[in-house]
């Protein structure tokens, strides 16, 4: 019997499944996916959502789109958060009959919606935390964004990719500065090296993976580097997310302040300590956005967690080019969500595995040759194994 592959409802209207192509190998990639549009805008039929769906299931991918409700009329955090885990709890009962493999079922979003997608997990993995967080505001020196890349600032440059996978790294990346009294200033203590430092085993509702599509993630951000500015004041188009909108987007998004915000909900706050356990991230920046240094302060955070990242800066775009399809970064960026969801299964994602027999297959899958025009950087070369 054909497998339909066309689009339809499911999960009382929640959700649009879009099936992977017939020809793809079941089970098959699966991606629960939320479009952006500041929490208040955007639907199921928007490029950001439908091409982007139809796009990954033409190349084997499940994606289950979340049709999450929008800030206004009394909705604000959390009803829109608990919108997005409820799909991915929906997808996690019904991934056998999707056709979906569980270690390879991703949870990904774009700008407002990447937001949404990194607070569910952070929601997932501290569930007696919700709304627990006190404010902690980031903050760098002037001019400076500690990257994944660079503790010194350096940002990935368009078309670079970095990758990084050393759990405990210490970066030396300036973290968020936390508030002076009694908040926990003195960090964990790390384990000594070769201690057994084990990542704690991913919990059964958590995801495989995270995609972050040119995120926001703080309510305060800090200023953009010299560099980022100076695209910024060449592109006025793109320069449009200035501090005071986007602490609007966000006094909106909670219907009040943003100074006692829950962590979920700002999830570019987070320290180091409320990342142990974070899936792996593939995150994609856009060039000419300012909300790109939210994305790289989380991304910070992420590994000084010892989170699996790929980081990557798409050439030539601002805010939102997945909403442009008719662009090439757009495309590019498919690309990498299917090169990367689809090697998830061979990711140390602290999700507890079969025992391998002794001395078989310890080496892990190859990742897919990296495109002469990128370069990918490992922030743990050069640290003994």
């Amino acid at each position: 019997m054909t497998q339909s592959t066309e689009p339809y409802g499911a999960a009382e209207g929640l959700v649009r499944v879009y099936p992977a192509d017939a020809a793809a190998a079941r089970p098959t990639p699966g991606l629960v996916w939320a479009h952006g549009g500041g929490f208040a805008a955007g639907d199921l039929d928007m490029p950001e959502a439908d091409w982007v769906a139809r796009s990954l299931a033409a190349r084997g991918v499940t994606v289950v789109s979340v049709d999450y409700r929008l800030v206004g009329d009394g909705c604000r955090y959390p009803a829109v958060s608990d919108d997005v885990l409820a799909a991915w709890r929906w997808t996690l009962a019904h991934a056998e009959e999707l056709g979906v493999d569980r270690d390879r079922l991703a949870l990904g979003g774009a700008s407002a919606g990447a937001n949404l997608v990194a607070g569910a997990v952070l929601r997932l993995l501290r569930p007696a935390d919700r709304g627990a967080a006190g404010p902690r505001i980031a903050t760098h020196p002037a001019g400076r964004v500690a990257s994944a890349s660079d503790p010194a600032g350096r940002v990935a440059s368009a078309g670079e990719r970095i990758e990084t996978s050393a759990p405990g790294l210490d970066t030396g990346a300036a973290r968020p500065t936390r508030p002076a009294e009694g908040t926990g200033a003195a960090r964990p203590t790390r384990p000594a090296e070769g201690a057994g430092a084990a990542r704690p085993a991913r919990p059964a509702e958590s995801p495989a993976g995270v995609f972050l599509a040119y995120p926001t993630l703080l309510a305060v951000q800090p200023a953009p580097d010299a560099a980022l500015r100076a695209l910024l004041d060449a592109n006025p188009d793109a320069d449009r997310f200035g501090p005071d909108r986007v602490r609007s987007m966000y006094e909106a998004y909670l219907g009040g302040p943003v100074d006692d915000a829950p962590l979920p909900a700002v999830p570019g706050r987070a320290a180091a300590s409320d990342v142990v356990g974070f899936p792996p991230v593939l995150m994609i920046n856009g060039e000419a956005d300012e909300l790109r240094v939210s994305g790289e302060v989380f991304a910070a955070t992420l590994v000084e967690a010892g989170v699996s990242l790929e980081l990557s800066t798409e050439a030539g775009t601002e805010h939102g080019h997945l909403n442009r399809p008719d662009g090439p970064a757009a495309s590019a960026s498919i690309e990498r969500v299917v090169r990367w969801i689809d090697g998830l299964s061979g990711l140390d994602t602290g999700a507890e595995r079969p025992t391998r027999p002794a001395g078989a297959g310890a080496e892990r899958p190859t990742r897919p040759a990296t495109s002469d025009h990128l370069t990918t950087l490992r922030t743990n070369e050069g640290i003994p194994s």
